[in-house]
Protein backbone atom coordinates (compact mmCIF):
# COMPACT_ATOMS: atom_id res chain seq x y z
CA UNK A 1 0.00 0.00 0.00
CA UNK A 2 1.35 3.27 -0.75
CA UNK A 3 2.16 5.18 2.00
CA UNK A 4 1.08 8.67 2.46
CA UNK A 5 3.23 12.15 1.59
CA UNK A 6 3.44 14.29 4.72
CA UNK A 7 3.41 18.50 4.14
CA UNK A 8 7.21 17.94 5.33
CA UNK A 9 7.55 15.91 2.19
CA UNK A 10 6.18 18.59 -0.38
CA UNK A 11 8.65 21.12 -0.53
CA UNK A 12 11.40 18.95 -1.28
CA UNK A 13 9.54 17.14 -3.43
CA UNK A 14 8.37 20.31 -5.43
CA UNK A 15 12.03 21.20 -5.44
CA UNK A 16 12.74 17.97 -6.90
CA UNK A 17 10.35 18.54 -9.94
CA UNK A 18 11.95 21.72 -11.14
CA UNK A 19 14.69 20.64 -13.14
CA UNK A 20 18.13 22.90 -13.21
CA UNK A 21 17.93 25.06 -16.53
CA UNK A 22 14.44 26.53 -15.17
CA UNK A 23 16.19 27.22 -12.08
CA UNK A 24 19.33 29.00 -14.34
CA UNK A 25 16.63 30.63 -16.49
CA UNK A 26 14.88 32.13 -13.73
CA UNK A 27 17.80 33.78 -12.29
CA UNK A 28 18.98 35.10 -15.24
CA UNK A 29 15.62 36.71 -15.71
CA UNK A 30 16.19 38.35 -12.91
CA UNK A 31 19.22 39.52 -13.38
CA UNK A 32 18.30 41.53 -16.43
CA UNK A 33 15.55 42.78 -14.93
CA UNK A 34 18.18 44.23 -12.24
CA UNK A 35 20.28 45.36 -15.10
CA UNK A 36 17.25 47.20 -17.11
CA UNK A 37 16.14 49.06 -14.07
CA UNK A 38 19.86 50.16 -12.89
CA UNK A 39 20.73 51.11 -17.08
CA UNK A 40 17.20 53.25 -17.58
CA UNK A 41 18.45 54.97 -14.17
CA UNK A 42 21.90 55.56 -15.19
CA UNK A 43 20.66 56.87 -18.23
CA UNK A 44 17.79 59.04 -16.10
CA UNK A 45 20.75 60.70 -14.26
CA UNK A 46 22.59 61.13 -17.46
CA UNK A 47 20.37 63.19 -18.82
CA UNK A 48 19.08 65.11 -16.06
CA UNK A 49 22.59 65.52 -15.44
CA UNK A 50 22.66 67.09 -18.93
CA UNK A 51 19.90 68.94 -18.86
CA UNK A 52 21.13 70.73 -15.59
CA UNK A 53 24.64 71.11 -17.00
CA UNK A 54 22.95 72.61 -19.61
CA UNK A 55 20.40 74.96 -18.00
CA UNK A 56 23.50 76.15 -15.32
CA UNK A 57 25.90 76.88 -18.38
CA UNK A 58 23.37 78.15 -20.86
CA UNK A 59 19.77 77.69 -20.37
CA UNK A 60 19.27 80.32 -17.05
CA UNK A 61 21.02 82.79 -19.97
CA UNK A 62 18.44 82.32 -22.21
CA UNK A 63 15.29 84.52 -22.66
CA UNK A 64 12.89 83.10 -25.32
CA UNK A 65 9.28 83.68 -26.55
CA UNK A 66 7.65 82.64 -29.87
CA UNK A 67 5.85 86.31 -30.32
CA UNK A 68 8.30 87.50 -32.39
CA UNK A 69 7.79 88.34 -36.14
CA UNK A 70 9.80 89.10 -39.36
CA UNK A 71 9.28 92.66 -40.54
CA UNK A 72 10.39 95.49 -42.84
CA UNK A 73 10.22 99.03 -43.65
CA UNK A 74 7.74 98.78 -46.40
CA UNK A 75 6.62 101.90 -48.59
CA UNK A 76 3.63 102.47 -49.91
CA UNK A 77 3.96 103.70 -53.82
CA UNK A 78 0.78 106.28 -54.10
CA UNK A 79 0.43 109.39 -56.96
CA UNK A 80 1.26 112.50 -56.22
CA UNK A 81 -0.98 114.01 -59.42
CA UNK A 82 -4.71 112.51 -60.80
CA UNK A 83 -5.39 111.05 -63.38
CA UNK A 84 -5.78 107.57 -65.82
CA UNK A 85 -2.92 105.06 -65.48
CA UNK A 86 -1.84 104.59 -68.88
CA UNK A 87 0.51 101.49 -68.19
CA UNK A 88 2.47 99.16 -65.74
CA UNK A 89 5.92 98.26 -66.30
CA UNK A 90 6.20 95.94 -63.30
CA UNK A 91 4.70 92.34 -62.93
CA UNK A 92 3.48 90.95 -59.32
CA UNK A 93 5.73 90.05 -56.98
CA UNK A 94 8.67 91.65 -59.39
CA UNK A 95 12.08 92.64 -57.59
CA UNK A 96 13.40 96.37 -59.02
CA UNK A 97 15.65 98.43 -58.44
CA UNK A 98 15.80 102.23 -57.03
CA UNK A 99 14.75 104.47 -59.85
CA UNK A 100 12.82 101.40 -62.11
CA UNK A 101 9.98 102.68 -63.90
CA UNK A 102 6.98 101.00 -61.84
CA UNK A 103 3.68 102.33 -63.66
CA UNK A 104 2.72 105.75 -65.46
CA UNK A 105 0.10 108.29 -65.94
CA UNK A 106 -1.38 109.91 -68.87
CA UNK A 107 0.74 112.75 -69.10
CA UNK A 108 -1.63 115.01 -71.72
CA UNK A 109 -3.18 117.12 -69.84
CA UNK A 110 -0.29 117.87 -67.25
CA UNK A 111 2.34 118.47 -71.10
CA UNK A 112 -0.57 120.96 -71.89
CA UNK A 113 0.57 122.98 -68.33
CA UNK A 114 4.01 123.04 -68.83
CA UNK A 115 3.35 124.28 -72.40
CA UNK A 116 1.17 127.00 -70.95
CA UNK A 117 3.57 128.11 -68.30
CA UNK A 118 6.03 128.38 -70.73
CA UNK A 119 4.66 130.59 -73.33
CA UNK A 120 3.12 132.80 -69.95
CA UNK A 121 6.83 132.89 -68.85
CA UNK A 122 8.24 133.71 -72.50
CA UNK A 123 5.54 136.30 -72.54
CA UNK A 124 6.33 138.05 -69.45
CA UNK A 125 10.25 138.03 -70.99
CA UNK A 126 9.08 139.99 -74.08
CA UNK A 127 7.06 142.26 -71.48
CA UNK A 128 10.50 143.26 -70.00
CA UNK A 129 12.61 143.77 -72.69
CA UNK A 130 9.68 146.27 -74.40
CA UNK A 131 9.70 148.07 -70.81
CA UNK A 132 13.69 148.12 -71.43
CA UNK A 133 13.53 149.75 -74.84
CA UNK A 134 11.05 152.04 -73.71
CA UNK A 135 13.06 153.17 -70.83
CA UNK A 136 16.03 153.66 -73.01
CA UNK A 137 13.67 155.90 -75.14
CA UNK A 138 12.67 157.31 -72.31
CA UNK A 139 15.83 158.11 -70.96
CA UNK A 140 16.76 160.05 -74.47
CA UNK A 141 13.73 162.09 -73.97
CA UNK A 142 15.37 163.29 -70.65
CA UNK A 143 18.50 164.19 -72.49
CA UNK A 144 16.71 165.82 -74.82
CA UNK A 145 14.50 167.76 -72.30
CA UNK A 146 17.53 168.49 -70.52
CA UNK A 147 19.59 170.08 -73.50
CA UNK A 148 16.61 172.21 -74.37
CA UNK A 149 16.18 173.60 -70.78
CA UNK A 150 20.20 174.89 -71.37
CA UNK A 151 18.86 176.63 -74.67
CA UNK A 152 16.08 177.57 -73.23
CA UNK A 153 18.46 179.17 -70.20
CA UNK A 154 20.58 180.38 -72.58
CA UNK A 155 17.59 182.43 -74.42
CA UNK A 156 16.70 183.62 -70.63
CA UNK A 157 19.76 184.96 -70.11
CA UNK A 158 20.21 186.94 -73.55
CA UNK A 159 16.62 187.79 -73.23
CA UNK A 160 17.00 189.36 -69.43
CA UNK A 161 20.71 191.43 -70.94
CA UNK A 162 18.31 192.87 -74.11
CA UNK A 163 15.35 194.12 -71.33
CA UNK A 164 18.54 195.98 -69.35
CA UNK A 165 19.92 197.54 -71.82
CA UNK A 166 16.88 199.09 -73.41
CA UNK A 167 15.79 200.14 -69.89
CA UNK A 168 19.32 201.98 -69.39
CA UNK A 169 18.18 203.52 -73.15
CA UNK A 170 15.36 204.87 -71.87
CA UNK A 171 16.04 205.86 -68.42
CA UNK A 172 18.42 208.06 -70.62
CA UNK A 173 15.27 208.98 -73.38
CA UNK A 174 17.63 207.38 -76.06
CA UNK A 175 15.23 204.40 -77.32
CA UNK A 176 11.58 204.15 -78.00
CA UNK A 177 8.75 203.16 -75.31
CA UNK A 178 8.01 199.86 -78.22
CA UNK A 179 11.67 198.95 -78.28
CA UNK A 180 11.22 198.32 -74.04
CA UNK A 181 7.95 197.14 -74.47
CA UNK A 182 9.58 194.27 -76.54
CA UNK A 183 12.46 193.72 -74.75
CA UNK A 184 10.29 193.11 -71.57
CA UNK A 185 7.81 190.97 -73.39
CA UNK A 186 11.01 188.74 -74.97
CA UNK A 187 12.34 188.79 -71.20
CA UNK A 188 8.82 187.31 -69.90
CA UNK A 189 8.84 184.65 -72.94
CA UNK A 190 12.30 183.46 -72.25
CA UNK A 191 11.10 183.00 -68.62
CA UNK A 192 8.42 180.71 -69.49
CA UNK A 193 10.07 178.87 -71.73
CA UNK A 194 12.45 177.58 -69.28
CA UNK A 195 9.33 176.82 -67.09
CA UNK A 196 7.93 175.16 -69.63
CA UNK A 197 11.47 172.95 -70.21
CA UNK A 198 11.87 172.06 -66.65
CA UNK A 199 8.17 170.84 -66.66
CA UNK A 200 9.13 168.91 -69.68
CA UNK A 201 12.15 167.67 -67.98
CA UNK A 202 10.37 166.48 -64.57
CA UNK A 203 7.60 164.80 -66.83
CA UNK A 204 10.70 162.81 -68.55
CA UNK A 205 12.15 161.84 -65.62
CA UNK A 206 8.70 160.97 -64.08
CA UNK A 207 8.22 158.85 -67.07
CA UNK A 208 10.93 156.73 -66.80
CA UNK A 209 10.53 156.19 -62.68
CA UNK A 210 6.97 155.05 -64.16
CA UNK A 211 9.35 152.38 -66.75
CA UNK A 212 11.25 151.18 -64.19
CA UNK A 213 8.43 150.29 -61.55
CA UNK A 214 6.43 148.57 -64.29
CA UNK A 215 9.73 146.83 -65.07
CA UNK A 216 9.92 145.80 -61.46
CA UNK A 217 6.48 144.45 -61.40
CA UNK A 218 6.69 142.75 -64.64
CA UNK A 219 10.01 141.18 -63.37
CA UNK A 220 7.81 140.04 -60.17
CA UNK A 221 5.43 138.22 -62.49
CA UNK A 222 7.73 136.51 -64.51
CA UNK A 223 9.25 135.08 -61.42
CA UNK A 224 5.70 133.85 -60.61
CA UNK A 225 5.34 132.56 -64.52
CA UNK A 226 8.76 130.67 -63.93
CA UNK A 227 7.81 129.13 -60.15
CA UNK A 228 3.98 128.17 -62.16
CA UNK A 229 6.82 126.36 -64.82
CA UNK A 230 8.44 124.60 -62.27
CA UNK A 231 5.39 123.61 -60.77
CA UNK A 232 4.19 122.50 -63.82
CA UNK A 233 7.34 120.40 -64.76
CA UNK A 234 7.33 118.59 -61.05
CA UNK A 235 3.56 117.77 -61.30
CA UNK A 236 4.94 116.11 -65.19
CA UNK A 237 7.69 114.14 -63.44
CA UNK A 238 4.82 112.41 -60.52
CA UNK A 239 3.41 110.74 -64.05
CA UNK A 240 6.23 108.58 -63.79
CA UNK A 241 5.99 106.48 -60.49
CA UNK A 242 9.30 105.05 -59.55
CA UNK A 243 10.99 102.76 -57.08
CA UNK A 244 12.42 105.13 -54.06
CA UNK A 245 14.90 101.59 -53.44
CA UNK A 246 15.46 98.36 -54.40
CA UNK A 247 13.13 95.85 -53.21
CA UNK A 248 9.95 93.48 -54.16
CA UNK A 249 6.51 94.61 -55.67
CA UNK A 250 3.66 93.57 -53.47
CA UNK A 251 0.14 94.08 -52.88
CA UNK A 252 -0.65 95.85 -56.10
CA UNK A 253 -4.15 96.95 -56.45
CA UNK A 254 -4.23 99.07 -59.69
CA UNK A 255 -4.92 98.28 -63.51
CA UNK A 256 -4.35 100.18 -66.74
CA UNK A 257 -7.38 102.67 -67.13
CA UNK A 258 -8.01 103.11 -63.43
CA UNK A 259 -8.46 106.86 -62.75
CA UNK A 260 -6.20 107.21 -59.41
CA UNK A 261 -6.85 110.30 -56.50
CA UNK A 262 -3.12 111.82 -54.91
CA UNK A 263 -2.48 109.55 -52.36
CA UNK A 264 -4.13 106.54 -53.33
CA UNK A 265 -2.24 103.28 -52.48
CA UNK A 266 -1.00 101.93 -55.96
CA UNK A 267 1.06 98.99 -54.58
CA UNK A 268 3.23 98.11 -51.50
CA UNK A 269 7.49 98.35 -51.87
CA UNK A 270 9.12 95.34 -49.70
CA UNK A 271 12.80 96.03 -49.53
CA UNK A 272 14.10 92.38 -49.07
CA UNK A 273 17.53 93.43 -48.09
CA UNK A 274 16.38 95.24 -45.07
CA UNK A 275 14.35 92.74 -43.16
CA UNK A 276 14.54 92.59 -39.19
CA UNK A 277 13.00 91.14 -36.26
CA UNK A 278 10.25 92.72 -33.99
CA UNK A 279 9.72 90.47 -31.09
CA UNK A 280 7.61 90.97 -28.02
CA UNK A 281 8.65 89.91 -24.97
CA UNK A 282 7.22 90.41 -21.39
CA UNK A 283 7.76 93.40 -19.39
CA UNK A 284 9.15 90.89 -16.84
CA UNK A 285 11.93 89.63 -19.36
CA UNK A 286 13.17 92.68 -19.83
CA UNK A 287 15.09 93.66 -17.31
CA UNK A 288 18.05 91.19 -18.43
CA UNK A 289 17.89 92.82 -22.06
CA UNK A 290 20.44 94.67 -23.57
CA UNK A 291 21.09 96.18 -26.82
CA UNK A 292 24.31 94.31 -28.23
CA UNK A 293 23.29 90.71 -26.97
CA UNK A 294 23.12 88.21 -29.32
CA UNK A 295 19.79 86.19 -30.36
CA UNK A 296 19.42 83.00 -32.05
CA UNK A 297 16.49 82.72 -34.31
CA UNK A 298 14.31 79.73 -35.15
CA UNK A 299 11.68 79.85 -38.85
CA UNK A 300 8.78 78.62 -38.42
CA UNK A 301 8.40 78.46 -42.08
CA UNK A 302 12.06 76.27 -42.23
CA UNK A 303 13.01 74.29 -39.24
CA UNK A 304 15.99 73.28 -40.61
CA UNK A 305 16.96 77.47 -40.93
CA UNK A 306 18.85 78.84 -37.75
CA UNK A 307 19.95 82.28 -37.74
CA UNK A 308 22.05 84.81 -35.13
CA UNK A 309 21.00 88.15 -34.92
CA UNK A 310 21.90 91.02 -32.53
CA UNK A 311 19.31 93.30 -30.29
CA UNK A 312 19.18 96.49 -31.77
CA UNK A 313 16.60 98.68 -29.57
CA UNK A 314 13.76 98.73 -27.67
CA UNK A 315 10.01 100.80 -28.30
CA UNK A 316 9.42 103.01 -26.41
CA UNK A 317 6.51 102.13 -24.72
CA UNK A 318 4.46 98.93 -24.45
CA UNK A 319 1.94 97.26 -27.46
CA UNK A 320 -1.05 98.29 -26.24
CA UNK A 321 -0.26 102.21 -25.86
CA UNK A 322 0.32 102.05 -29.82
CA UNK A 323 -3.06 100.36 -30.42
CA UNK A 324 -6.04 101.86 -31.47
CA UNK A 325 -8.10 101.62 -28.35
CA UNK A 326 -5.59 101.80 -25.40
CA UNK A 327 -6.82 100.43 -22.31
CA UNK A 328 -8.40 102.37 -19.59
CA UNK A 329 -7.82 100.79 -16.34
CA UNK A 330 -9.36 103.92 -13.94
CA UNK A 331 -12.55 102.60 -13.87
CA UNK A 332 -14.43 99.01 -13.39
CA UNK A 333 -13.18 95.89 -12.31
CA UNK A 334 -9.27 95.55 -12.43
CA UNK A 335 -7.24 92.52 -13.84
CA UNK A 336 -3.34 92.83 -14.26
CA UNK A 337 -2.48 91.30 -17.53
CA UNK A 338 1.59 90.98 -18.33
CA UNK A 339 2.17 93.75 -20.54
CA UNK A 340 4.66 93.20 -23.93
CA UNK A 341 7.23 95.33 -25.82
CA UNK A 342 8.43 94.94 -28.94
CA UNK A 343 11.97 95.12 -29.32
CA UNK A 344 13.88 95.17 -32.70
CA UNK A 345 16.54 92.43 -33.33
CA UNK A 346 18.88 93.43 -36.39
CA UNK A 347 20.07 90.45 -39.10
CA UNK A 348 23.09 90.95 -40.92
CA UNK A 349 23.06 90.39 -44.41
CA UNK A 350 24.36 86.98 -45.07
CA UNK A 351 21.87 85.84 -41.96
CA UNK A 352 18.27 87.78 -44.53
CA UNK A 353 20.66 85.78 -47.48
CA UNK A 354 20.90 81.98 -45.87
CA UNK A 355 16.67 81.31 -45.60
CA UNK A 356 13.12 82.40 -46.77
CA UNK A 357 12.55 85.57 -45.16
CA UNK A 358 9.15 87.45 -45.53
CA UNK A 359 7.50 90.32 -43.67
CA UNK A 360 4.69 88.50 -41.69
CA UNK A 361 6.69 85.29 -40.69
CA UNK A 362 6.64 84.27 -37.54
CA UNK A 363 10.03 83.10 -35.41
CA UNK A 364 11.21 81.79 -32.39
CA UNK A 365 14.20 84.06 -30.88
CA UNK A 366 16.33 83.45 -28.04
CA UNK A 367 18.43 86.44 -26.54
CA UNK A 368 21.85 85.50 -24.52
CA UNK A 369 21.88 87.40 -21.98
CA UNK A 370 25.52 86.15 -21.25
CA UNK A 371 26.94 87.88 -24.64
CA UNK A 372 28.72 90.68 -24.63
CA UNK A 373 26.55 94.21 -25.08
CA UNK A 374 28.92 95.87 -27.48
CA UNK A 375 26.57 96.91 -30.37
CA UNK A 376 27.74 95.60 -33.78
CA UNK A 377 28.40 98.09 -37.19
CA UNK A 378 25.27 96.99 -39.21
CA UNK A 379 26.70 94.94 -42.33
CA UNK A 380 24.04 96.40 -44.84
CA UNK A 381 22.69 100.05 -45.20
CA UNK A 382 19.16 101.07 -43.56
CA UNK A 383 16.61 101.28 -45.62
CA UNK A 384 16.68 105.32 -47.22
CA UNK A 385 13.87 107.59 -46.31
CA UNK A 386 11.00 107.34 -48.93
CA UNK A 387 10.56 111.40 -49.64
CA UNK A 388 7.19 111.01 -51.88
CA UNK A 389 5.58 108.18 -50.49
CA UNK A 390 4.85 106.96 -46.66
CA UNK A 391 7.27 104.67 -45.12
CA UNK A 392 5.77 102.70 -42.18
CA UNK A 393 6.87 99.30 -40.53
CA UNK A 394 4.93 96.07 -41.88
CA UNK A 395 4.35 93.79 -39.08
CA UNK A 396 2.40 90.79 -38.97
CA UNK A 397 -0.84 91.69 -37.51
CA UNK A 398 -0.91 90.33 -33.91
Amino acid sequence: MQKAVTETERPGRLGAELSAPDVRAAGVGRVRRMQLILGSAVVGLAVLAYLATNWWTIGRFQVTTDDAYVTARAATIAPKVAGYIAAITVADNAAVKAGDLIARIDPGDYQLAVRAARDATETQRAMIARIGKQISAQRSTVDQAQAQLLAAKAGAIKAAQDMKRQTELATRRINSAQALDAAQSANEQAKANVTGVEAALAAASGAVGVFDAQRVEAESQLRQAETALAKAERELTFTELRAPFDGVIGNRGVQVGDYVQPAQRLASLVPMDALSIDANFKETQLARLKPGQRVRIAVDADAACSLEGVVESFSPAAGSVFSLLPPDNATGNFTKIVQRVPVRIALPAEARQACLLRPGMSVVVSVNTKSGTERPVPSAPATPPVAATAAADAPRAR
